[in-house]
């Protein structure tokens, strides 16, 4: 008896990645259900391709609820024609399909979420195949890959670009490009992150990928000063890994500010159940020990409420968006702001 498993992807398309010009159509992802038996879910691709040159693939909707960089996406791959790209974009404006269908951070299918799925599994949930697909079949096929995230329904950041610090100085070196070149207002640098091989990251980390993603606002909205800059910055990231071509009208990358975020044992986690009171917004700085705000009873309103700290100090990153919070909901993230 053969025992031997498959590990070659069940997701189909009908896009030709290796054609030259514009190519529009849907991965095919299949889903038996009691409505559909042999149906599948249409996650969009659009291929862009122009002679020689690198190959990038850009993605948005890993998280369903996060939506600039979905929006920004679907623009870009109806605004580019094939004679402004020497090379191949790869795009997928909304890429865990169903997450995005029902703007929900995981799969309601299947509960997946699919950045803490990779590598993925061919036989797996919906959610494992996709990551699967994406580890197996598109990202050997590309030099650079951008992924852009924001807060999602729960959190708000402070609009900014997020690079996880390779180990390796020229690999360091290369990420910092990215970031500057792309340039939004905030960039932070994220150093041993937890989880990290189950992540998009990890993946390209092992396939020699270029890789850097963002934070685009949040809070289950859409932020307008958020979009505009990572609208003007794509561009100049695109021209600077050379698969975009230069534009005589192109305007210089503004500064941005590098921030080391706090590892996550320093977030600022709520101790109680009740309705958060806010001290502070996004960007404020606080110090050691300082009140962030506190937690409000509503079941019993004559009861004192929990004063919540900041362990350690730094500029506020992130928080938390929805006022009613449970123990264990982190409510700030931040960073120690870095010498230019």
């Amino acid at each position: 008896m053969n025992t031997a498993k498959n590990t070659a992807t069940r997701i189909w398309t009908d896009v030709d990645i290796e054609a030259e010009g514009v190519s529009h159509g849907y991965l095919r992802l299949p889903f038996s259900t009691n409505d559909s038996a042999y149906g599948w879910i249409p996650i969009p691709i659009s291929v862009i391709r122009n002679g020689e040159g690198p190959s990038v693939l850009l993605m948005a909707g890993n998280h369903g609820d996060e939506y600039e960089g979905q929006v920004m996406l679907m623009k870009l791959l109806r605004s580019f024609s094939p004679d402004r790209i020497q090379g191949r974009l790869i795009i997928l404006p909304g890429v865990n399909a169903p997450a995005v269908s029902a703007g929900h951070r995981v799969s309601p299918v299947d509960g997946g979420n699919m950045n803490r799925l990779f590598p993925g599994d061919p036989n797996g949930t919906p959610t494992q195949m996709i990551a699967h697909f994406i580890d197996s079949v598109l990202l050997p096929k590309v030099r650079y890959c951008f992924d852009f995230h924001s807060g999602g329904y729960s959190s708000e950041y402070i609009p900014a670009a997020h690079l996880v610090v390779p180990d390796e100085p020229h690999l360091r070196d290369e990420a910092i490009g990215f970031l500057k070149a792309f340039a939004m207002p905030a960039s932070i640098l994220i150093e041993g992150l937890m989880g990290g091989d189950l992540r998009l990251l990890g993946s390209c980390r092992r396939l020699g990928v270029g890789h850097m993603s963002t934070e685009l606002g949040g809070a289950g909205t859409f932020s307008v000063d958020a979009f505009r800059a990572a609208e003007a910055g794509l561009p100049r990231l695109l021209r600077h890994v050379g698969v975009l071509k230069s534009d005589c009208r192109e305007e210089p990358p503004s500064n941005t500010v590098f921030y080391r975020r706090h590892p996550v044992k320093d977030f600022v986690y709520s101790t109680a159940t009740g309705v958060f009171e806010t001290y502070f917004k996004i960007g404020d700085v606080v110090a050691d020990g300082d009140s962030a705000g506190a937690v409000h009873f509503t079941e019993t309103p004559w009861r004192e409420p929990e004063i919540i700290t900041f362990k350690k100090g730094g500029t506020i990153l992130k928080r938390r968006a929805p006022a009613r919070t449970k123990i264990g909901d982190c409510l700030f993230a931040l960073g120690t702001l870095l010498p230019e």
